[in-house]
């Protein structure tokens, strides 16, 4: 996923991305999201970084942003049950880059984060 361009004071950025599961009918998954690579990120903050800088951001399971997707020990994450064989499950994951007094110190540039979805049945 990718963010649209941030600019210090000029509100959050908003995103959204799509995880598909694919598996047998009637199989039940959860699908976890991990705290990203980034040090010093974590379910309830996620970094973007860039060298030794970063960004605030994090990954959420509704587009108003309610709920943050977790990893299976913090936030929430989704279940679902496959409906037909060989039809895929999509899940939509929504992201928030806040404007926040963090964001709004950080240096231009090219930030990212690498994010572990986990899938369990």
């Amino acid at each position: 996923m990718a963010f649209a361009p941030y600019t210090a004071g000029g509100g959050p950025v908003t995103g959204f991305t799509t995880i598909t599961v694919k598996c047998s009918s009637g199989l039940a998954f959860k699908v976890a999201l991990g705290p990203g690579a980034t040090p010093g990120g974590s379910v309830s903050q996620r970094l973007l970084s860039n060298g030794s800088r970063s960004l605030q951001y994090n990954l959420y399971t509704a587009s108003d942003l309610s709920s943050i997707w977790g990893d299976g020990t913090a936030g929430v994450t989704l279940s679902g049950v496959a409906s037909s064989e060989g039809l895929a499950t999509s899940l939509t994951v929504f992201a928030e880059l806040p404007d926040s007094a963090m964001n709004r110190l950080a240096m231009p540039g090219i930030y990212s984060d690498l994010v572990t979805v986990t899938i369990t049945y």
